[in-house]
């Protein structure tokens, strides 16, 4: 299988406020997974960071996804917040075993490290990095200030992650600061996410971009544009970014996902189309879907 250029979708698979916008009207819990993957071809996987899924469950994921599709899970809460990485070898062994039925289709997972959690802590971070089996992929969402000063702290974790192939996410989040909170859940999400300087820097392969946006869809524009340079020089230069369109009730995720494909394949007009949602395709189209 070919692997694409970038992989592209939102924080979630399931979301009941996207019936009959996104998904089909009538869509059942057990066929979202399937709908969301017939357009976009990864998702992240939050819930696993506050525990872990039940083993049927994975494996009715597993059965669910197509070859090209990539979960992207987090590292449970316990591992890098409670036990700040620390003799953590159990909880990391149960987790890996737990998602090792997805195979291939298990991508990055992602290391999100509390504001806590500084340079005092990266000894514990390499080591435990070392010791992950090397067919598992990581991908390291810093938020202490140290790491975004341009001082020595930063080089010396961008160093060390570079020497080892593992990604630092990038968590970009100037458009949902962009205005005063135009409803609750942009209130909400403001209380929650973290405003932290954007350093677009890619340290390995797999550069995560963690996009959360703006509740007016097109006030969001003008924060994608620059990303779409970006993107398209990481992907000339070999790399297979990660793209993840947060909103702050993601009710709109997909389609700022969407806005944001088609700017980057005006870029670079060789990316194939998006597919449309289920809930847009014709009878016929959700038909052929069967087969």
């Amino acid at each position: 299988m070919t692997t694409p250029p970038l992989y592209l979708g939102c924080p979630v698979w399931s979301e009941r406020r996207w019936l009959g916008t996104f998904f089909t009207a009538a869509a059942r819990p057990h066929e979202h997974l399937a709908q969301y993957a017939s357009v976009f071809d990864a998702v992240e996987g939050n819930s696993t960071f506050y525990g872990l899924p039940r083993a049927e469950t994975v494996q009715r994921w597993a059965a669910d996804a197509p070859a090209r599709f990539r979960f992207c899970f987090k590292f449970p809460q316990r591992i890098s917040h409670a036990l700040a990485l620390r003799g953590a070898e159990a909880d990391t062994a149960a987790f890996l075993a737990r998602l090792a039925p997805l195979g291939a289709c298990l991508g990055p997972c992602l290391l999100q490290l509390p504001a806590s959690f500084g340079p005092d802590g990266v000894p514990a971070l390499l080591a435990y990095l070392d010791a992950l089996p090397a067919e598992y992929t990581c991908v390291v969402e810093v938020r202490h200030p140290a790491f975004f000063a341009k001082g020595e702290a930063e080089i010396a974790l961008n160093r060390a992650l570079r020497a080892r192939g593992v990604d630092r996410a990038i968590l970009d989040s100037r458009a949902l600061f962009s205005t005063p909170p135009p409803d609750a859940a942009s209130a909400e999400a403001q209380a929650r996410k973290p405003r932290l300087p954007v350093h677009a820097v890619a340290v390995g392969p797999r550069p995560l971009l963690r996009f959360i946006g703006h509740p007016e869809l097109e006030r969001n524009r003008a924060y994608l544009a620059p990303w779409v340079d970006k993107l398209a020089a990481w992907i000339g230069e070999g790399r297979t970014p990660y793209v993840f369109t947060h909103m702050p009730d993601n009710r709109d995720a997909p389609a700022l996902a969407r806005l944001f494909h088609g700017l980057l394949r005006a870029r670079l007009p060789e990316l194939p189309p998006l597919p449309p949602a289920p809930a847009a395709r014709t009878p016929r189209q959700r038909q052929a879907d069967l087969f």
